[in-house]
């Protein structure tokens, strides 16, 4: 049995370019093999492990099905491989990129349909008058069919969409669609509209662990150490360290104690402050005669627990420390 993580990530496109540069920013180094239309590669600084370049579905499936053990895709495609996905696949951190929400939208010539209850009696409609289900296009069947449900709407059937789903209204394929969309550009240029309560799910790119894969302490170590790494670069970037001079110390932890019980984090003759509070932190310093004070942005902040390594060893059976 093999004793290396396999991860991937997208093989192509701005997702590709997004993971490429998350990955980079925490200091871990893309090496491709084979140049640029290679499809497996090594991560530099994250030793025992091996990536597969996949596309953004097939990582979804991968995952699934056990066949690698941390992917990079959307929680979109992850979310359709429908049934109990979340006894199979742990979501384990947003990434910040790749967002795009899956909506439904209809005709902007619906001047009446706002909202899903809208589309519940259209339907009704629909059938009653021409003897047919509403006709929604979509790549998305498992999700739709999940949230018209949960609508309480059932007088409609899917058309699946391979090509471009936003033209199946114009072309005659479909009344409503269901789709992904960032700016909602592409559909208005298509004169559709997204239904006020129709946003189906709110998707960015996730770093994502399958439960069915097999996990070895060696395997799990490589996963934890990458996931600490990460943690510890996101971490960061949203704080910002004040230091003091040791002979100031009390009257100092004295003039912080608000933001400590805010969520700041001390260190010696210093602290970890939300990027946000720092102007008000060094105020309230140097209001105390505190000082010279020094800020500070750090790269990374470690810290001994974490819950998502945790979570993950939970679920796995795992212990967290190997």
């Amino acid at each position: 049995m093999s004793e290396l993580l396999i991860i991937a990530i997208p093989s192509k496109g701005r997702l590709k370019e997004q993971a490429e540069a998350w990955l980079g920013d925490s200091g871990f180094r893309l090496e491709i093999d084979g140049g640029a239309r290679g499809y497996s590669a090594t991560i530099r600084g994250l030793p025992g492990a091996e990536v597969r370049l996949l596309s953004a579905s097939d990582i979804a499936a991968a995952l699934d099905a056990g066949e690698i053990h941390l992917g990079v895709t959307g929680e979109d495609v992850i979310r359709e491989r429908g049934g109990d996905v979340d006894a199979r696949v742990m979501l384990l951190r947003a990434l910040g990129f790749g967002r795009a929400d899956l909506v439904v939208a209809a005709p902007q010539s619906w001047i009446d349909v706002d909202t899903m209850t809208d589309v519940e009696e259209v339907a009704h409609l629909f059938l009653a008058r021409t003897g047919q289900r509403l006709r929604v296009a979509t790549k998305y069947g498992v999700q739709t069919r999940a949230f018209f449900t949960r609508c309480g709407i059932a007088d409609y059937r899917i058309v699946d969409s391979q090509g471009a789903t936003e033209g199946a209204p114009a072309a005659g394929a479909a009344e409503l669609i269901v789709d992904i969309t960032t700016t909602g550009a592409t559909l208005l240029a298509n004169n559709l509209k997204i239904v006020s309560d129709g946003v189906i799910l709110k998707s960015e790119a996730q770093l994502a662990a399958s439960l069915a894969a097999v996990w070895s302490p060696a395997i799990f170590a490589a996963a934890r150490r990458l996931l600490r790494v990460v943690e510890a670069r996101g971490r960061a970037k949203a704080l910002s360290s004040m230091g003091w001079p040791a002979e100031f110390d009390g009257p100092a932890s004295r003039a912080v104690k608000r933001f400590l019980d805010q969520g700041a984090t001390r260190r010696s003759e210093g602290l970890f402050i939300p990027a946000g509070d720092m102007f008000d932190a060094a105020e309230a310093l140097t209001d105390a005669e505190v000082g010279p004070v020094s800020v500070s942005r750090p790269d990374y902040v470690f810290e001994a627990a974490s819950p998502i390594i945790d979570a993950l060893a939970a679920r796995l059976g795992l212990s967290p420390v190997i």
